[in-house]
């Protein structure tokens, strides 16, 4: 007999439905089988941005937690291409700016972005931020994301902005005015800028972006074309329920790992 089920019935009702379990981030048993873990998704994520064409020269990052010190946390080199980088070329650098391990520079901005929102955030595990084209585009604004698209629902009431762009960020503080305009949510629009995302994993972190950028370009597609319609603010907040919690943007992310890991074997090394 095969079970039906509906677009993300299974992370927002949890294991399973007619016997059937979804699968769920791993467990580890030791920090530094988690820590491999971490670097080779952290790795992944790059590449996917890299894929997504989520680059711009030198600018963007994707940060995770150390599992064994959660005041430091991997980073990709400065300068080096997404579509390049290796788990083995991850920096881990702590709060205070100290490299911990790796023997390439570290971007300041990704440093004073990533430092105070993971001190802001203790349950944020990963961070990611880049110049991607409608995200920067619809930072412009500086308008929140409306619930138009069962994805931009996702975010509907939970995601925060920041409109108090001055340049290139390089100073803790402004760094920590991110992290508190993030707030509790799982992303900040920052305007004139980008966007950033949080997650529980990688894989959670990535996802958000990836499905921001996509709201962000179909509100503007929309708003070009006339006037969108909104969806009810019940019905926004009840498929958020569905297809924006942790389990959620894991799950989704799941069949793009897949995918990279195949056509991107070297990742791991």
């Amino acid at each position: 007999m095969t079970t039906i089920l509906s677009e993300n019935s299974g992370p927002a009702a949890g294991p399973g439905s007619g016997g059937l379990a979804f699968p769920a981030p791993p467990v580890f048993d030791s920090v530094e089988e988690e820590r491999t873990y971490r670097k080779q998704q952290l790795a992944a994520g790059f590449r996917l941005f890299g894929r997504f064409g989520f680059s711009e020269g030198v600018a963007g990052h994707i940060t995770v937690r150390d599992p064994g010190n959660p005041r430091a946390f991997w980073v990709n080199p400065f300068g080096m291409s997404f579509n390049q980088i290796k788990a083995s070329d991850l920096i881990l650098v702590d709060h205070s700016g100290t490299v911990l391990h790796g023997d390439r520079p570290v971007n300041r901005a990704a440093f004073v972005i990533h430092s105070q929102v993971h001190a802001a955030r203790p349950d944020a595990v990963a961070a990611a931020h880049a110049h991607s084209l409608h995200g920067k585009a619809f930072a412009s604004l500086g308008v929140p994301l409306d619930p138009i698209t069962q994805d931009a629902c996702a975010f509907f009431e939970d995601h925060g902005l920041y409109a108090d762009y001055r340049g290139v960020v390089g100073e803790l503080e402004e760094g920590r005015r991110i992290g508190e305009a993030l707030g509790p949510h799982k992303a900040v629009i920052l305007q004139n800028h980008g966007l950033l995302t949080v997650g529980h994993s990688v894989a959670e972190a990535v996802w958000w972006f990836v499905t921001m950028e996509r709201s962000c370009q179909a509100q503007l597609l929309a708003m070009a074309a006339g006037t969108p319609k909104h969806i009810p603010r019940d019905v926004a907040l009840a498929t958020r329920e569905q297809v924006g919690t942790h389990s959620a943007g894991w799950f989704q992310a799941q069949p793009l790992w897949d995918q990279i890991v195949v056509s991107d074997p070297d990742l791991f090394d």
